[in-house]
Order: C-alpha cells, then structure tokens, then sequence
C-alpha cells in the first residue's frame, strides 16, 4: 500500500452561514486512535444536518471551523490498534463520529463501518447508512410495522422517505406515498400503492384509513396527517413538525418524539445483506466532486431532491 501523503484537500468553514462559507482547503490527515478506521474516501452522502449545521440552525453544539460530512464510503488505509474487524484494502460505507466526511481522508469508530455492499458502488453506499438506518429504526423499531398494516410516507420520494417505501413493502406492508406531482411515477416504481400529492387536498378514502404515518418533512403543517390516521395509530417523525396535540388526543393518536438511531456495524450489515438481495435500491438524485460541495448544499436545502445527493470525492 503506498505511503500516506501529509496532507489532503478538505472543505471547511470557519463561521457560520450559507453556502458561501464553504471553504476548500489543505489539511493534515487525520491519525487514529486505537478504537478507529482510516478511511480513504471515495463518496459522502449529503444529509440534512449538514447544511442545518453549516447555517447556525443547530446551534453551536459543533466546535468551528468544521468540515461536513457524516456519511462515507471508502477504502481502509489504516485501522487502530483494537480493530480486529476490519483491514487495509477493505471497501466499506458508515458513519463518522463528528462529520469530518467532506475531506479525502477521515477517521470512523471501528463499530460504525460495515463492508461495502457488493453490488453498489462507493456513490450508492455512502447514501445509505444515516437514511437506511433512520428508516429501519422509524418503521421496525419505533412504529413496530407489520404486514397488513397500511403506512403512509410523507416526504416518500426523499432520502429517508425512499428506502421506507421499499423496507415497508419487503416487511408486506400497504404504502401510501405522498410527494410532488412530479415524483409520482418514481414512487410507483419504488411500489407504493397509492400516491397522494401533498399540494392538493386529501384523497376520498385515505382518511382514518392508515396505522402509521412516517413523517420525514417535519415543520408545522403536518396536521393533516393526523387526519389520515385511524384511531389508535401512530405518528413517527424523523424531522421536527408541530402537530396539533388535542386534535391526536381527541383521535387517540400518538405522536412519537424525534428520535436518532445510532449507526452500527451490525445494522450497516443488515441493510447491506438487503441491498445485495435486490430488496432496497438507492435512488441518487445528484452526484458534486468535492470542490462543488456548496452546490450540493444548495440541492439539499431545496428539498427537492429525489433519493439522495452525493458528493464524489475521488
């Protein structure tokens, strides 16, 4: 394996705001500690968080200057001393402990690398950790989904959004998708049985028809979802939405908090083995080199995107 260079290009921004903060710059490549990967990267999968972090809107909970990324996938260099799992040459996708994706080389827990799925390339594997594992967590864990039950996704053709569609239908669950006009014919392909366009009104029969309702949109025009609800269901966010509380009271609706699943090797592994049977595939609505990870920021907080957008780093 050829030497490790000093440094390596990474972008970086010093304070917060938007876009334009971003900064490409040369760093020192990082060293791990006895518990780490080092990891060559080849892709960073773009998530919300990562423009939420760079505007401010998460507060200042992340030390500056800051170089996002948390999604990675990429080719061991190097591993601590208590890695055991994991070797030089392996091709693997995860999750960094504190971002850091953004850059050619990072450091990741060894816990939260997997290897690659075989039959994806570097792009498609660094879209899946955070979006698979929010989608399993939400659906399986927190909503206890079953086959039978009928789910309606809002926000279905998004990162999140697009592997529920498919995780939902392998469980044999009915879907019920909800995008723009202009996402309908993706989300059949994806299997969703019925479409609903979230700018118009709610379809005759959706209405107290669904017992559970993943909600990836989040903010405060979510009521309506309630009213697709039965009696008794459920309301599983993934982004923070206001709901209006006596009207899910009055429907004995619950409505679950926020809740952040960690990324491991095991359930990186689940969702590869998934992957390499044909049960998920990822949907990747735009791939940026490294250089133009402003533009991808800029795609993200449009929320338009369609599957995930990544950023190509080698």
């Amino acid at each position: 394996m050829m030497e490790l260079p000093r440094t390596m290009k990474a972008i970086r921004f010093h304070n917060h705001g938007g876009p334009e903060v971003l900064r490409l710059e040369e760093l020192p490549v990082p060293k791990t500690s006895e518990r780490e990967v080092l990891v060559r990267v080849h892709a960073v999968g773009v998530n919300p968080g990562d423009w939420q972090i760079r505007s401010g809107f998460a507060g200042d909970r992340f030390e500056l200057p800051y170089i996002p990324g948390w999604d990675v996938s990429g080719v061991v260099e190097s591993v601590g001393d208590s890695v055991i799992n994991l070797r030089p040459g392996d091709k693997v996708f995860g999750m960094t402990a504190n971002s850091g994706g953004c850059a050619e080389y990072v450091t990741v827990p060894f816990d939260q690398l997997a290897l690659k799925p075989r039959s994806i390339d570097f792009i498609e594997a660094s879209a899946l950790p955070q979006s698979g594992v929010a989608a399993w967590h939400s659906l399986f864990e927190q909503g206890k989904l079953e086959a039978g039950q009928t789910l309606l996704i809002n926000g279905a053709a998004g990162g999140i959004g697009h592997i529920a569609v498919q995780l939902a239908r392998w469980k044999g669950a009915s879907v019920i998708g909800t995008a723009s006009p202009h996402k309908e014919s993706f989300l059949h392909e994806l299997g969703v049985d019925a479409f609903v366009d979230y700018t118009t009104d709610l379809p005759a029969g959706i209405g107290r028809s669904v017992d559970i309702v993943l909600d990836t949109v989040g903010g405060d025009k979510g009521d309506w979802l309630l009213d697709t609800l039965k009696p008794g269901g459920c309301l599983i966010p993934t982004a923070w939405g206001r709901y209006a509380s006596e009207k899910a009271t009055k429907a004995s609706i619950t409505v679950q908090e926020v809740q952040f699943a960690p990324v491991t090797t095991s359930n990186l592994a689940e969702l590869a083995q998934l992957v390499n049977n044909g049960k998920i595939k990822i949907a990747i609505d735009s791939v940026f080199p490294l250089e133009e990870t402003a533009k991808a920021h800029i795609r993200s907080e449009s929320r338009r995107a369609r599957g995930k957008i990544v950023i190509q780093v080698q």
